[in-house]
């Protein structure tokens, strides 16, 4: 695996990383995701993807075969001005993931860390991370820590996010 890359993904390979998406939900319960087709999702991801391009970033793990063995995705959060800082932003490292046959040897570190440093790039204030409890000495390594100012509360939805 020494000749992966880890880069910013490119238009022409949302409908892959889309796949790797689809793949995590397999193997969450082993069963295929309800709700739509395979085809229907990758052509609602990609646009997805397309549409939200200013606030999320998607980042790839790519091998020498060119094949995407990986993503992360850094949403950016526009924050309100302050006298001291007219331009705030902040980052969520979101759906993390590398393909079975690619984990345990130090990938998912490298997407994280080339993550991180988009965040810097962009001059953000944070980075928070929802993690799996796998992850979470990954995340430690990278200097994740636990907070005890962020606070979450769950929010049903009834009707479907437009």
């Amino acid at each position: 695996m020494d000749r992966v890359i880890v880069r910013p993904a490119e238009a022409g390979e949302l409908a892959a990383v889309a796949g790797l998406r689809w793949q995590w939900i397999l193997e969450g319960d082993g069963s295929a995701p309800t709700g739509v087709e395979r085809e229907e999702f990758v052509r609602h991801f990609v646009d997805w993807a397309e549409r939200n391009s200013s606030s999320h970033r998607c980042m790839v793990l790519v091998g020498g075969d060119a094949k995407i063995l990986g993503m992360a995705w850094l949403a950016v959060v526009h924050r309100v001005p302050t006298p001291q800082a007219l331009h705030r932003a902040s980052g969520d490292l979101q759906c993390v993931y590398v393909v079975p046959e690619a984990r345990d040897s130090g990938l998912g570190g490298r997407l994280i860390t080339e993550t991180l440093a988009r965040a810097r790039e962009l001059g953000l204030e944070r980075v928070t991370v929802h993690s799996s409890p796998r992850a979470v000495p990954a995340y430690a390594r990278q200097g994740f820590e636990n907070s005890p100012r962020l606070l979450q509360v769950p929010v049903a939805r009834t009707t479907p996010y437009p």
